[in-house]
């Protein structure tokens, strides 16, 4: 049998699973395949080469082969271990719950460059710049559906046309602004004119400045709320990961 030919690529574990006795089974979010399954043998060996590359969060560059549905594991090496948000549980319960979402929105096989990108700047957002995990929550919520094709409408209310609507809502299951007065159904979610400038900052702004915005922190309550009704309404799932978050206060 022909041997299966060698792949290099880099990718962010999003999610490790224990197997066999010293196995694990890597989610991988690769730059040039997608989302893949990495058998990593021995990769809970203390003497691992690989070791450090094969947790949740690494991004690392993995020399891999392919038999059938999987990629088996020939090297890897740590390219970033995000040490920044591994000192501070809240900052690495918002990491899993990061990558728990990238993979709910991410299609197998399926190359995703922007989300890939994504994630990585959330992460570094994070772990180095230090932002406060409440402002890159939302935020990162809000861009990830924007770029898995949820995109909400917040240039202008929806029924009037203002741009500027007096005490705006977002509708959480349309994905649309309205003034408070133009608002007769369920579902919205309160915003105020910091948390919708900071909404169209992120919807429609620089993704390179994605977390450079400043707030009020009962503006950025708002902001959070919306962004956590928006996604529970465009995704219909819970997260597991969020709970977790959720829990540490």
């Amino acid at each position: 049998m022909a041997a299966s030919p060698v792949i290099v690529t880099r990718g962010v574990v999003l999610r490790e699973t224990e197997t066999r006795e010293t196995d694990k089974i890597l989610t991988l979010l690769s730059e040039d395949r997608g989302k893949i399954s990495v058998i990593a043998r021995g990769a809970r060996r203390k003497n691992c080469r690989f070791a450090a590359g094969a947790q949740s969060l690494a991004w690392s560059e993995w020399t891999l082969y392919q038999r059938k549905d999987w990629y088996y594991v020939n090297e890897g090496s740590t390219l970033e271990l995000f040490e920044g948000l591994r000192g501070d549980l809240k900052a690495l319960a918002l990491g899993f719950y990061m990558a728990e979402l990238t993979e709910c929105v991410t299609l197998p096989e399926e190359p995703a460059p922007e989300l890939l990108r994504h994630l990585l700047n959330g992460l570094y957002a994070l772990s180095a710049l230090h932002k406060p995990p409440e402002l890159v929550k939302p935020a990162f919520e809000m861009k990830l559906l924007c770029l898995a094709g949820f995109e909400p409408l917040v240039n202008a209310c929806e029924a009037c046309g203002r741009t500027d609507p007096e005490e705006p809502v977002l509708n959480a299951a349309l994905g649309t602004l309205r003034c408070r007065r133009c608002a007769h159904d369920g579902g919205v979610s309160p915003l105020c004119r910091e948390s919708l400038a900071a909404l169209r900052h992120i919807v429609y702004g620089d993704p390179k400045r994605l977390y450079s915005f400043r707030i009020p922190e009962e503006a950025l309550r708002r902001l959070s709320r919306a962004a956590g009704l928006f996604l529970s309404a465009q995704l219909e799932r819970t997260f597991r990961t969020l709970d977790f978050y959720e829990s540490l206060g």
